[in-house]
This record gives C-alpha cells, structure tokens and sequence, in this order.
C-alpha cells in the first residue's frame, strides 16, 4: 500500500513538473499553437513506443531470457548424465533383450546432421523397450540408484527444470524405481507380480532415458565439439568405446 502512494505520489510530481516547464514555455515564447503541436506530436508516438517496448523490444528480451534458462537447463542435464545417466544407460540396455537392434543406430558420429537426431528421436519414440531383469544385475542397478539417490534428489529440487518437462518426468521416473528398489530387502527373491511392476518401473524410466540422451549428445553437437567428441567416446551403446584417442 505504502509503494503504491509513493508512485502515485510520484506521478502527480512529473506531471507538475511537466506542466510548469509547458508554463514557463508559454511564458517565455507566448506560443501556445507550438505548445499542442508538439504535445499532441508527443501523444500520439506514445502508441507507437508501446508498440515497440511490447512486442520487440519485450519479445527479444524474453528470448534472451529463454536462451539463457536453457543453457542453465543444458548444464543441469549435463551434470545428470556426467555423475550418473550414461552408467543408467549401459546397465537398463543389459535388461533389453532387444538392445542390439538400436545399439547401432546409436553409435553416434561427428557426421551426424540435425536431420539424424530428429529421425532417430522418432524411431526411439516407436521403439518397443523391453525390460527382463533377469538378464541384467539388478542388484547393481539398485546400488548404483541408492548411491545416487541425493544427487538426483539435489536435481528435482533445482527450479531451473520446470521449464524442461521431458527430463523432469526421466527424474521423477529413475527416482520412483530407486525407492522401489531401495524398499525392497531382497532384490533376488521376488514374487513373479513384483518382478512385473519392477519391470514396469524399469521400462518407463529406460524408455525417457534414452531419449533424452539423444537429445543431450545433440546438443552437445550443436554447441560444444569438444563435449560431444568425449561423449562419442564413452558412448553407453558403444561396446568398444574409449575415452583414449586411438587416432
């Protein structure tokens, strides 16, 4: 309420101001026609400054602001993938029987064109990703989940990410299947429903993964070579893959 007189307050100063500088103006020159020439002139450009302030110069500054909350955004999915993503991807890839049908399509390159990214997302949006987790060690997912568990906490806590919907739903994904793992006592010895819902939680969480890998190793192509050469390198998919440069 306070700030609200201060700028009425305020407002009823300017305009003063502005009506005595018109006075002594008139007072001066005793030419009121030049006085509501310029003023009616100052008027109407009023609309036009609008105009400009509103719809460019506004619009500019929120794309300024959106491209800055990306990269904030970027760097978050970055340290995601870095402390523990490509781990995920290699251990859920060992619980799909069917991973050998998108493993080499996923040996990304630097000969990669935006056009690849974008025709392989659709392709793994159409994948069916199955899960057996008697394939994999799953005893080593839970470990590798629980290790992580306050840094993945640490990330749903950051505000940058609820602007980035697709790797929100992927943390809230991997974090649901650590608690599930974490609360069951032996992972070994299930009843056959509970390996069914593990499964499940497996699929969902494997399914968003990948996906927004793809995504992370494009972005990287786009904005930073030298990232993206090391992350070709340690490709999760990439049975050979070393982060020594052979050639």
């Amino acid at each position: 309420m306070k700030h609200l007189k201060w700028q009425i307050f305020f407002g009823f100063i300017m305009i003063a101001i502005s009506v005595s500088i018109y006075l002594i103006h008139y007072a001066i020159f005793r030419d009121s026609h030049q006085i509501f020439f310029y003023l009616i002139n100052d008027i109407a450009f009023v609309f036009i400054q609008v105009l400009l302030v509103t719809l460019i110069i506004d619009r500019v500054l929120n794309l300024r602001e959106k491209r800055i909350l990306m990269e904030k955004m970027n760097m978050v999915i970055g340290s995601f993938f870095s402390e523990v993503g490509k781990e995920l991807v290699k251990q859920f890839s060992t619980f799909d029987p069917n991973a050998e049908k998108i493993r080499q399509d996923l040996i990304v390159t630097s000969h990669w064109s935006a056009q690849q990214f974008s025709h392989l997302g659709k392709q793994l949006k159409q994948y069916a990703y199955g899960i057996d987790i008697h394939k994999g060690d799953l005893l080593h997912l839970k470990q590798t989940l629980i290790k992580h568990r306050e840094f993945l906490l640490r990330l749903l806590e950051n505000q940058n990410l609820l602007e980035h919907d697709t790797f929100t739903n992927l943390l809230m994904a991997v974090f649901h299947l650590t608690e599930e793992l974490e609360s069951r006592t032996d992972i070994r010895q299930l009843p056959q429903a509970d390996q069914n819902h593990i499964a499940g939680d497996m699929k969902r969480a494997y399914g968003l993964l990948v996906i927004e890998w793809l995504n992370y190793m494009n972005h990287l192509r786009e904005n930073y070579p030298y990232l993206f050469s090391f992350a070709m390198r340690t490709n999760p998919y990439d049975l050979n893959a070393s982060p020594e440069i052979m050639e």
